[in-house]
């Protein structure tokens, strides 16, 4: 099965003297992977920012992956191809239950949950140009760009805009490269899944006027009734572009680890991101809400017993029936 998730290989490892000299090592694996997504978008930032810091805190070889995004690294974690990845809570539960795209009728229960990480806002970026400053100013057939084919914004975003009553033409392509198409004006719009700020947009605006869509409260409503997320609302200062905060809407997204390493293993990984929060920061500012309390937000992803075990420590209440 191994096949339908083959990556596009980008890997950077880093191997440096680290702690956790306490743990047992032995059946540690020699080196791990983090599978992340398409360049430009917070997952490759986020993921090998992470995916280093390990590396350099425990002292395993270890690096990021580009790959399709939540859905390729839900399979990738579950066939043991990749030790870590990152994935949306939507893409997660349809893998638990056999509802992958990749894998219909296979139940991914390789999968635990290892940390939350950030919400992911869904939000619409046009060149000022364009004159768009709404949804529901986006003309029939208008070119949008919804990210890598099978990411989380490829997957929930066009059934969106079907909801709010926009006529488009369908296209994909990675974050760097759409905010390329949009400034040369091969698409339209750019309609964003990913953590905030993200940093095609705040390329974008750095080198051209753009619009940044939020949904009206009605339009707020009506996606929150269909579809698996919340309200969300982007502050003011995440871009230069606003003038005041953004309504949108948002699904929380959690690392994953294959359900079969070591436990002392994810124990040492998820400690070397949960307890250096200032160098997570520094990684990416989505990490604000990488913090111990945020692991409630996870309801039905079986948590790997090395992380429950850690957050046990810091004061989070982890069901038994929610550990592998």
């Amino acid at each position: 099965m191994k096949s339908f998730i083959a990556a596009a290989a980008a890997v950077a490892l880093i191997a440096l003297p680290g702690a956790a000299s306490a743990a047992d090592k032995s059946d540690w694996p020699a080196s791990f992977t983090v599978g992340t997504a398409s360049q430009g978008g917070t997952y490759f930032a986020y993921g090998t920012g992470w995916a280093n810091l390990v590396a350099e805190t425990i002292g395993v070889p270890g690096g990021s992956e580009i790959t399709g995004g939540p859905v390729q690294n839900l399979g990738l974690v579950h066939n043991g191809d990749l030790a870590f990845g990152l994935t949306t809570m939507g893409p997660a539960r349809d893998a638990l239950d056999g509802k992958s795209p990749l894998a219909p009728g296979v139940k991914m229960d390789k999968v635990c949950a290892m940390f939350p990480m950030y919400q992911t806002p869904f939000s619409v970026t046009v060149l000022s140009s364009s004159g768009i400053t709404t949804i529901a100013d986006i003309p029939a057939g208008s070119k949008i760009g919804f990210g890598p084919a099978g990411s989380t914004s490829d997957t929930y975003f066009p059934a969106m805009m079907e909801t709010l009553g926009v006529d488009f033409d369908r296209r994909n392509g990675s974050w760097s490269d759409l905010g390329g198409q949009l400034q040369d004006g091969l698409i339209d719009v750019v309609a964003f899944a990913a953590g905030v700020p993200i940093p095609a947009v705040s390329q974008l605006e750095a080198q051209t006027d753009i619009n940044i869509i939020e949904f009206t409260e009605d339009e707020q409503a009506k996606i929150m009734d269909a579809f698996p997320v919340a309200a969300f609302t982007i502050p003011a200062s995440t871009y230069n572009t606003l003038t005041e905060d953004a309504r949108a809407v948002s699904m929380w997204n959690f690392a994953i680890a294959n359900c079969d390493l070591p436990e002392s293993f994810v124990y040492e990984a998820t400690k070397a991101v949960m307890g250096q929060h200032d160098k997570m920061m520094s990684i990416h500012k989505a990490a604000r809400t990488t913090v111990p309390e945020n692991a409630s937000k996870n309801t039905f992803i079986p948590w790997h017993p090395g992380a429950a075990k850690w957050f046990r420590e810091n004061g989070q209440t982890i069901p038994d029936d929610l550990v592998h």
